[in-house]
Order: structure tokens, then C-alpha cells, then sequence
């Protein structure tokens, strides 16, 4: 989670809503890929820090499947990034600080419970949640300032 946590860093200091992400192997404790939020500086939507870090492990691994991975991740993903843990058949979540108004794992759409999907992923939060939240705190009250 603490190189989660420098992502994030780095995405706050490029103008970035500060998230930050890593897939690792958890057979072999391998680093798969990594990635920070990169939306504004790539005029893509989807360029969430979990995304770019499943991109990055998806081009480590050759394929987009992920089994026996886990991804560490600042805050708790939206729907778009909880439903591409499913897809890329991600072993584990472990996310730190909770997002009440957009979090799709436990706060509110709860994607990865929904009894359709094929895949179940294994979550942990809370973890290194106060570093997490207070990096995302301080953020949003110097761009209201």
C-alpha cells in the first residue's frame, strides 16, 4: 500500500484527483503493474489509477486475465474499476480509505457482491485508510482554497 500511496502523491502533484494503484503476484510477491489517476493528463476517462495499473500487469503477464493478483489501491474504486477487477479475475482487493459518495465495493453499488458475476474477489479495507483519506482531504480543501 505505500507505493500506492506515492502514486497518489505523484497524481496530486500533476493536478490528479491523488489515487494510486499496484497489481502484485501474490504467488511470487511480484510488482505487475502500477499506476495513478492520469485522466486530465490523458483526456481519458478511464484512466483511473487501478486501469492503468491493470493495463500495466495485463502487458506483464501477456494476457488481461489476472488470476492470483491483488491490487492495492488508495481509495475504494468506483463501478467502472470494481467491475474490472471482476474481469480481469483479480484474487484480492485491498483498498485504503473508503469513498462514501462513489466507493462501488462496500459504500454504496457493492459490485462485487452482485450474485451475477462469475469471478469473486476477496476484499481487505481500511488499510493505511487514515494516510489514504488524509492525502484525498488535503487535495480537495486546497483546490477549494
Amino acid at each position: 500500500m505505500g507505493r500506492a500511496l506515492e502514486l497518489a502523491e505523484s497524481a496530486a502533484t500533476q493536478g490528479e484527483v491523488p489515487v494510486g494503484a499496484v497489481v502484485v503476484d501474490t504467488a511470487g510477491n511480484t510488482l505487475l503493474g502500477r499506476g495513478r489517476n492520469r485522466v486530465i493528463e490523458q483526456r481519458d476517462p478511464s484512466a483511473h489509477a487501478e486501469i492503468v495499473a491493470l493495463r500495466e500487469a495485463g502487458t506483464a503477464r501477456g494476457n488481461y486475465r489476472l488470476p492470483g493478483a491483488t491490487v492495492y489501491v488508495t481509495v475504494e474504486p468506483c463501478t467502472m474499476c470494481a467491475g474490472a477487477l471482476v474481469h480481469a479475475r483479480i484474487q484480492r482487493l485491498v483498498f485504503g480509505a473508503s469513498e462514501p459518495r462513489a466507493g462501488a465495493v462496500e459504500s454504496r453499488a457493492r459490485v462485487l457482491d452482485n450474485p451475477a458475476h462469475n469471478h469473486r474477489v476477496a476484499v481487505s479495507s481500511g488499510v493505511m485508510a487514515a494516510e489514504c483519506g488524509a492525502l484525498m482531504r488535503a487535495f480537495f480543501e486546497e483546490r477549494r482554497s
